[in-house]
């Protein structure tokens, strides 16, 4: 009970005596974790009365919305309304932060999770800038995929278990971003695992969908042994895992060495694993498996920043390793190509979705792996905003053709887009919405992604550019690279709209009439979400361009805010930037110029980019599935099969693992251990036979063997 009211204090203080007085942060954490205890309760009070149902050979009937049972109403509370409540208190939290101007982190310490010998682990939670704007995220563009969830999931029969998973999914994802050490953040790291197999499998009745969870689950494993070694070589050097101690005297490792380079390799390939980059980002697509709220919370809000997250709360450690930051950008370059590319041919909405976030998460890594921390953790607010729009958006379409299609019982696919076609005229909020969050992840001037992603691009060409920069023929590829892939992020997300919304309408004349846009209480996130796509990227813009033509020369309210609330955290590693590689470039490579003109350029390019697509694609005669007799060629099928990686992965690496385990099962398990423990076996019963038969219970028996036997031994002595 004392640890319990611990947590819900607040209290801490900073290491410089800063002001800032956290408001309970440990609600923060607790009220997820509460939602998750309840929600679970109603899911075990549901599974026994459907238990019930078929014992009494019926099933459970849920009844209509005026009588649902309590364990199908009361999650709609319970799961939004505890996530809506950490939200406030996150917010209350940033606010107070906001006018303190804290300089050093605030450590709230509640008792020790782990003491042995000299390993120490407190349970305590950082609050700084970063943690505070990976809350907000968290919370804020959770809250609304949980309020979303209530209309897309109402009619699941897993009603209550659902909000469980997604309770206890946005808990450990806190654990993670909230810790104050790296044990901390493994065990929300870990959690996130658990609960995205738990999620992806959600409908765990269908073989598919189930093998999509544990295929997440196990290629997340070889990351996380990554983040392990990393861990044990920081605490064999520095003696403790908590963040501000490992920080502090991280400079005395030798810059670019090979201690600080081997512990940021490993920890970067447990953000591969967590964050999808190539080899390890095969997971991620097939996450669509899972409720399509989920695919949003996962690829927008949580899971798959963390790794993002990773890389820049341990920016002191890779800033000191140029080998490990030039690979961080070069697997970031190479996945937002890859995937692009894939995207291109996908026609599968949630696909096209799933690429482009392994995509844009390609960015991300590209931004922290060229010291530019505040832009790579601003491009992944920016996405958090547009992303989760775009899932949500394309959740709407596929609640709605799934309906359509229910109506009529067809079985068609009601996630592919070549089954839509003309959805503007049934679904126009949803419409509007995903062409906003389109704009936004395509680039285009004033929407958040142009900011943020163009911040990367630009960043390149600078680190490149610095005086003693090593690599830097790597960065000028990697930077054309980041535009080729733009352009491309332009095309197939244009693609994905016209396809869906514009042109004439595939879903069939029958079902067309039970096309519908989706209730309020999934289109206001949208809405809200759309905002945020629109003037969320405002808060990070260089004064060159808040002040040029992209801030209408400073009529519009832009600033650099995110990157100076960053600053106390990303200080210490642009210091050391700084020293070992001298001033950086203003320019981009290979060509020059300023960033307001390149800006200018990127933003035109992507435009025309939408506007050719827009013709092209909409000129394109598309047919539904069912009449779909295309045979894909050459290139467009490797884009269309993704490049068979999946089926290299399951020639090369699974089948062999699947032989070698058969064998070791026919051959070592049931062949030699088996038949050693059957031979002793066999034997002892042989033995116990032949002893039986000289047990007959008959004394004469007994002095005759007696007397052979005495013979035999004097025979043996004389002998």
């Amino acid at each position: 009970m004392a640890s319990l009211a611990a947590l819900l204090q607040g209290g801490g203080q900073t290491a410089d005596g800063g002001h800032f007085e956290p408001f309970f942060p440990g609600l923060v954490v607790i009220l997820p974790l509460l939602g998750f205890l309840l929600n679970g309760i109603l899911a075990l009070q549901h599974a026994r009365a459907s238990a019930d149902a078929v014992r009494g050979g019926s099933e459970l009937d849920l009844g209509d919305s005026s009588s649902r049972p309590v364990t199908h109403t009361l999650p709609t509370w319970i799961g939004p309304g505890v996530m809506g409540l950490a939200f406030l208190i996150t917010l209350v939290n940033f606010t107070r932060m906001f006018g303190a101007h804290l300089e050093e982190p605030v450590i709230v310490h509640y008792w020790t999770w782990i003491a042995t010998g000299t390993f120490t682990v407190e349970a305590a939670l950082q609050l700084d800038q970063l943690s505070m704007i990976m809350m907000m995220i968290i919370t804020g563009v959770g809250t609304l995929i949980h309020v979303f969830s209530v209309g897309y999931m109402r009619d699941d029969p897993g009603y209550p278990r659902y909000f469980a998973y997604l309770n206890l999914f946005v808990f450990f994802m806190l654990v993670l971003v909230m810790g104050s050490s790296y044990a901390l953040m493994f065990v929300g790291w870990e959690g996130v695992g658990l609960c995205s197999y738990l999620l992806i499998g959600y409908w765990f009745s269908d073989r598919e969908k189930a093998d999509a969870g544990k295929k997440a689950f196990i290629v997340n494993r070889i990351g996380d042994v990554g983040f392990l070694i990393a861990m044990f070589l920081l605490y064999k050097n520095f003696g403790t895992v908590d963040f501000v101690p490992v920080f502090h005297d991280a400079e005395a490792l030798i810059y670019g060495g090979g201690l600080v380079t081997a512990i940021t390799l490993f920890f970067f390939l447990g953000a591969v694993g967590k964050s999808a980059q190539m080899p390890l980002y095969v997971w991620l697509p097939d996450a669509m498996a899972g409720p399509t709220p989920v695919s949003a919370l996962i690829h927008a809000a949580t899971m798959v920043t963390a790794g993002v997250y990773l890389v820049a709360r341990s920016s002191v450690l890779f800033a000191l390793s140029p080998l490990t930051s030039a690979i961080v950008a070069g697997v970031g370059a190479i996945t937002a190509l890859f995937a692009a590319t894939i995207a291109l041919k996908q026609n599968d909405i949630k696909k096209v979705l799933a690429y482009s976030t392994v995509s844009q998460l390609g960015y991300m890594f590209i931004g922290v792996g060229v010291g530019a921390y505040a832009a790579g953790v601003f491009h992944l607010m920016t996405h958090a905003f547009f992303k989760a729009l775009l899932f949500m958006g394309a959740g709407a379409v596929i609640h709605s053709m799934h309906e359509a299609y229910h109506s009529t019982h067809s079985h068609e696919d009601a996630q592919d887009m070549r089954n839509m076609g003309g959805l503007k005229a049934f679904m126009p909020i949803t419409w509007v919405t995903m062409w906003l969050a389109t704009l936004a992840i395509a680039g285009i001037w004033p929407f958040a992604g142009f900011f943020s992603k163009d911040e990367i691009i630009w960043k390149i060409g600078e680190f490149g550019g610095a005086e003693n920069a090593a690599y830097s023929g790597v960065y000028a590829v990697i930077w054309i690279i980041a535009l080729a892939a733009a352009m491309l992020t332009a095309f197939y997300m244009t693609r994905m709209m016209v396809m869906t919304f514009h042109g004439t309408n595939r879903t069939g004349e029958e079902e067309a009439r039970n096309l519908h846009e989706a209730p309020a209480v999934m289109w206001v996130p949208l809405a809200v979400l759309a905002f945020l796509s629109v003037f969320g990227g405002w808060v990070n813009v260089p004064e060159a361009l808040s002040s040029g033509w992209a801030g209408l020369g400073g009529l519009l309210p832009m600033g650099e805010w995110l990157h100076h609330w960053l600053e106390p955290l990303t200080a210490q590693a642009h210091h050391i930037q700084e020293v070992n590689l001298g001033e950086l470039s203003h320019s981009a490579p290979l060509v020059g110029g300023g960033e307001a003109l390149w800006a200018a350029i990127s933003t035109l390019a992507a435009l025309a980019v939408v506007a050719i697509t827009i013709r092209v694609v909409g000129g394109q005669t598309v047919v539904a599935v069912k009449e779909d007799k295309t045979q894909l060629t050459g290139f467009s099928r490797l884009l269309y099969n993704k490049y068979y990686v999946d089926e290299f992965y399951d020639r090369v690496i699974v089948q062999p693992i699947i032989r070698a385990s058969r064998f070791c099962w026919k051959v070592i398990d049931a062949g030699f251990i088996d038949g050693v423990v059957n031979s002793v076996g066999w034997i002892s019963k042989g033995s116990g036979w032949i002893v039986s038969m000289l047990q007959t219970g008959t004394v004469n028996t007994y002095a005759f063997i007696l007397t052979v036997g005495v013979l035999f031994i004097l025979g043996a002595s004389l002998f």
